[in-house]
């Protein structure tokens, strides 16, 4: 453990003294000259006490990635749902995800028990978003990141921001920033955290000192917990309920804002009941309803706030309904 703990403190340094001679070898940095380019790096130095040179280091070789724009303007939630599903519900993916499920079972009932989050939630979570680990991304994140910070045209500062988090992570996990991989968007590692969430949502669930979302699935399992736990997970309460719809004019009932709940009660006048007869709803229950196109129709589902929580991972309700029946299809197997 002190060799682990020496070497990773080299590396810090070998970092910093790269940095002071930064001059002498520097590769081009397609962003350096881009008008918003300083304002990032003050911001950047204030917001996490870093030197000049040390995010001049840590840009050193940054490409713009056009096809990351790209990307960006054609993402998988922008498919009808009947579509969308195929990609994340394959036997394949729920094969693999029995296997990880066999293997740290032992992790996710500690997480479960822990955290309040359910298995299927987790193991839903690591599939849609890396196959359980199998996909992690290949795009060098500080290059996605800088490409959509200073390139896109939506959502600028928050992937500066996000930039600028995965610099400082970089210097206090001593790795260099052009090792870092991940997806198109600037995820990283088995749960696909953003640069931010790491420090604040992580967790060193193996107990090694170290959290590793890139290579530990089990420090994955359980900030993947922990962030749904501090999100607002409520244990042992539902999260959604196939449903049918008898009245005529369903844009009444969907909900336009899934933190906005309405009563139960209010709903089912509308015309909305639980597909299964055996389920039954308080009318006090606060709940949502959401509508998803099959190839022959629409489909409703009442959510929970639970549903709302997995939400705050991505805002799509299809991706919240993807992993909840990913999930409970991998438990029930």
């Amino acid at each position: 453990m002190l060799k682990l703990h020496f070497y990773k403190k080299l590396k810090r340094l070998s970092l910093v003294f790269a940095a002071l001679s930064f001059s002498s070898f520097s590769q081009a940095n397609d962003f350096q000259t881009h008008p918003s380019y300083s304002a990032f790096k003050i911001k950047t130095m204030q917001q996490y006490g870093l030197s000049n040179e040390q995010i001049d280091w840590a840009m050193n070789g940054t490409r713009n990635l056009p096809n990351v724009l790209s990307i960006m303007s054609r993402p998988g939630e922008s498919k009808p749902w009947y579509s969308y599903k195929t990609n994340f519900l394959a036997e394949s993916t729920i094969q693999r995800g029995v296997r990880f499920k066999q293997q740290y079972a032992d992790t996710l009932n500690r997480a479960e028990q822990q955290f309040g989050v359910p298995q299927a939630i987790i193991l839903g979570i690591l599939g849609v978003e890396t196959g359980f680990g199998s996909n992690k991304g290949s795009f060098i994140t500080r290059d996605a990141l800088a490409t959509l910070g200073f390139n896109g045209d939506r959502r600028n500062e928050y992937f500066q921001d996000e930039l600028s988090a995965l610099i400082a992570w970089s210097y206090k996990d001593g790795v260099p920033t052009n090792s870092v991989v991940g997806s198109y968007a600037g995820a990283i590692g088995y749960p696909q955290f953003m640069p931010s969430n790491i420090p604040k949502f992580g967790v060193d669930y193996d107990g090694n000192g170290h959290i590793d979302l890139r290579n530990s699935a089990v420090d994955a399992i359980g900030s993947i917990a922990n962030y749904l736990a501090q999100h607002g997970w409520q244990r042992n309460q539902p999260i959604a309920f196939p449903a049918r719809y008898a009245g005529s004019n369903p844009d009444a009932i969907i909900a336009k804002d899934l933190t906005q709940p309405t009563p139960y009660g209010v709903l089912k006048t509308q015309g909305i009941s639980p597909m299964n007869p055996i389920v039954k709803i308080d009318d006090l229950d606060l709940v949502n309803v959401i509508q998803l196109q099959e190839n022959y129709g629409p489909i409703y589902y009442i959510t929970y706030p639970n549903f709302q929580v997995i939400t705050t991972y991505n805002r799509s309700r299809m991706y919240a309904t993807a992993l909840w029946l990913l999930g409970t299809e991998i438990v029930s197997r």
